[in-house]
Formats: C-alpha cells, sequence, structure tokens
C-alpha cells in the first residue's frame, strides 16, 4: 500500500482481544502499552514497536479510560512513518491483558494498570498529544520512537 506521500505503508496487525497467550509464538515476547484513553501515546508506540520489531515481538495497546477514537493528529504523524493507525480503535485495558504480557509499558494511566508477579513493568513519562498541535505530537512520536528502539534492544539483548 501507498502512504499519503508515495511511502510505503505498513498495516500494523495488532494482537486481538480473543487470542491467548497459548496462540502466541512463545518466543516472541509480548508487550502491552497502557495509557488513559488508549488514543495516542499507547497506540502510536505500539504501531511503533511493530514496525520495528517486524514480528520478533508481539504488541498489544490498552486505555483505562479508552476514548472513542484514535487522536486524529497521532494518525496523521504516525502515516507520515507508513505507519496505518486510521483503523485502530481505543481498547480497555483487561486484567487479561496484563496476564498475557511479558512488559508493560505505562504511560500515564497511575495504579490502574494490575500488577502481576514476573512481568516487567516500565513507566514512561511522555507527554499526552491530546489536544496538541501536529508538530507537538510529531515531537511526542520521535521521543516514542527513541524510547521503543532502546525497548527492542533490550529485549533483543534477553
Amino acid at each position: 500500500m501507498k502512504g499519503s506521500a508515495g511511502r510505503k505503508t505498513f498495516k500494523i496487525a495488532f494482537m486481538g482481544h480473543s487470542q491467548s497467550r497459548s496462540s502466541i509464538e512463545k518466543a516472541a515476547p509480548v508487550v502491552l502499552f497502557v495509557c488513559v484513553h488508549n488514543a495516542g501515546r499507547s497506540q502510536m508506540a505500539a504501531g511503533l514497536l511493530a514496525m520495528h520489531a517486524q514480528g520478533r515481538v508481539s504488541v498489544r495497546s490498552a486505555g483505562s479510560a479508552p476514548a472513542s477514537e484514535i487522536n486524529p493528529a497521532a494518525v496523521q504523524v504516525m502515516d507520515e512513518l507508513g505507519i496505518d493507525l486510521a483503523q485502530e480503535f481505543p481498547k480497555l485495558l483487561t486484567d487479561e491483558f496484563v496476564r498475557e504480557a511479558d512488559v508493560v509499558i505505562t504511560m500515564g494511566c497511575g495504579d490502574a494498570c494490575a500488577v502481576y508477579p514476573g512481568k516487567r513493568y516500565e513507566d514512561w513519562e511522555v507527554e499526552d498529544p491530546a489536544g496538541q498541535s501536529v508538530e507537538e505530537v510529531r515531537r511526542i512520536r520521535d521521543e516514542l520512537e527513541a524510547r521503543v528502539g532502546l525497548l527492542l534492544a533490550d529485549l533483543a539483548a534477553g
């Protein structure tokens, strides 16, 4: 597929809610990105990790209080990288999502995420793109991309 600027567009296949851990290849770690509305930060981080991991990591995102749609500015800035978030939708965080994850990355959701033993948890302090200009959302995307790169390198190192 071609994006708006003629670049190749990647459709990101996120893990569906009905998938269980047993249906995922065991060698691929599962990373869950969580923010409040699952409309900006967590969606962008999930799309970036899915693109860069190229199947080596299973990716999910969810929110403690999901919005009704993905932030249009987030969709726009991700499209610039060839990542299509237009078909995504905010998903409610469930205990099942957390139990199935190996790594849980939170971004501003406070105590809404259940804590289970044996999981790796990180809290990324990343500005919320809600109500921000496209230029600011682009800056947030770039910050997320740098963090995703570090996470992927760390996961690859084992």
